[in-house]
């Protein structure tokens, strides 16, 4: 691979912004500097654009194999690298499932042929493949994923035995989608008997509620610090929830961690109105209330990581009454740029948008040599520009579903350049053919 000089970028890391160049010798970043002579093939001038690491996303469906119609390894993770995201983190409710050692291995031969980014999968626990989740190596994956409240490709695990015993059996991160399945149920029996299929989808965030979410948090940290084991709280919703988690000690001595996502940050219940099921989530947007409470956690470290929670549909699976438009949507192309956009609006500074979005993914995680921009680590780079206004429209965006939730929406920021390990795999619009994505390694 060749040599890439960057010239002139603000390098947004660890805490500070500073006017930097960077040299890319292959797939790593092999100098960061001021005024750096090489002799490098090419040299991209980038007249105080903002070099951010790569995003690191720890939550994406990207739905293959099985449910290809939606999208697959390799269209979705064109979306991940054209919105700056080079590390994803991908779901086992799948079809099949991801809840085999042969699975999973199976899954990362797929995303060695095709994906753009970086990539590594969450292994699936369910009611009974308790000796998989023991016989599975503790750098073979992410992490261990739990659904305690069912979701898309049902993969409930509600066996509390069973559930303690896993928890017990493994010292990867247990990554949990935290709801009370008894709750929900209740709460759709009595909407379904007042409007049948029809529910409007007003009532979703009182279906799917702040009871059902606290409830299943609530007990998976009693049982994380019964049991030692490392939790980590995927797509907080709520406000009350923020109350369960520490910022007294730092990340990395942290045994129970949070994350918060995009859509949570930024619509409300309000949005059912003109969005409808396209904002249908599990767990569901909420209040105005408790997304004010999720950003002041997320600003005072409670929460720790964002994340998207990418989960495409089509469209014509979506425009469906209630009871049968599924939920989840697209995000991985514009959640930085959603986020950009709430830093450009004094929301977040940048260098704590990094740190939740890169640094701290990779910090939990444990990945190797990413997360960062530091010499010897691999060239995972986002260069965005904050002057350079975009709407969002059909014809840009790329996920194989073909729409956004933010379809119309005006952002001010834009992602210019991306680079997977030292490649340029995105540059104004133009996605590189070359599939570039390496497995994740870990320093476990």
């Amino acid at each position: 691979m060749q040599r890439i000089l960057l010239k002139n970028g603000v390098v947004v890391n660890e805490g500070n912004q500073k006017v930097q160049d960077i040299l890319i010798d292959g797939e790593h970043i092999a100098k960061i500097g001021n005024a750096i002579s090489d002799d490098a093939v090419k040299v991209i001038d980038l007249n105080g654009k903002h070099v951010l690491p790569g995003i690191i996303d720890d939550q994406v469906h990207f739905r293959e194999p099985g449910l290809t119609h939606k999208g697959t390894i390799a269209t979705e993770s064109r979306a991940a690298v054209a919105g700056g995201i080079t590390t994803f983190m991908e779901q086992p409710n799948t079809n099949p499932q991801t809840t085999t050692i042969k699975k999973l291995e199976e899954k990362f031969a797929m995303a060695a042929a095709s994906s753009f980014a970086n990539y590594s999968f969450l292994f699936g626990g369910t009611n009974d493949n308790l000796e998989e989740i023991k016989r599975l190596d503790k750098n073979a994956c992410s992490g261990v994923k739990l659904f305690l409240g069912s979701s898309t490709g049902n993969m409930l695990v509600d066996d509390e035995k069973v559930i303690e015993a896993i928890f017990r059996s493994t010292e990867m991160v247990i990554s949990a989608h935290c709801e009370d399945e008894t709750t929900i149920r209740e709460n759709m029996a009595k909407y379904k008997e007042l409007y049948g299929d029809a529910i409007p989808i007003e009532k979703h965030p009182l279906i799917r509620s702040e009871e059902a979410c606290y409830l299943s948090s609530s007990k998976a940290i009693g049982l994380a610090k019964k049991t030692g084991a490392r939790l980590h709280v995927f797509h907080l919703s709520t406000g009350k929830e923020t109350a369960l988690f520490r910022n007294d000690i730092p990340l990395e001595e942290k045994k129970i961690t949070a994350e918060v996502c995009i859509h949570h940050l930024w619509f409300s219940d309000a949005d059912y109105k003109t969005k409808g099921t396209l904002i249908k989530w599990n767990p569901a947007v909420k209040t105005a209330k408790d997304r004010s409470m999720l950003w002041d956690a997320l600003l005072d470290d409670r929460i720790d990581v964002i994340a998207t929670d990418h989960a495409p549909h089509l469209l014509e699976e979506k425009d469906n009454v209630y009871t049968k438009a599924p939920s989840g949507g697209p995000l991985v192309q514009h959640a930085l740029p959603a986020m950009l956009e709430a830093s450009l609006n004094g929301k977040i500074s940048l260098e704590r948008l990094v740190e939740k979005m890169c640094h701290n993914p990779a910090k939990l995680f444990q990945l190797e040599k990413r997360g960062y921009v530091r010499e010897g680590y691999f060239a995972d780079l986002a260069i965005v520009d904050l002057k350079d206004s975009w709407e969002v429209t059909k014809e840009s965006i790329v996920y194989k579903c073909g729409w956004s939730p933010f379809d119309g929406d005006i952002f001010k920021a834009k992602v210019t350049h991306t680079f997977v390990n030292g490649h340029l795999a995105y540059e104004h619009g133009k996605i590189s053919e070359k599939r570039n994505g390496k497995r994740l390694t870990f320093n476990r």
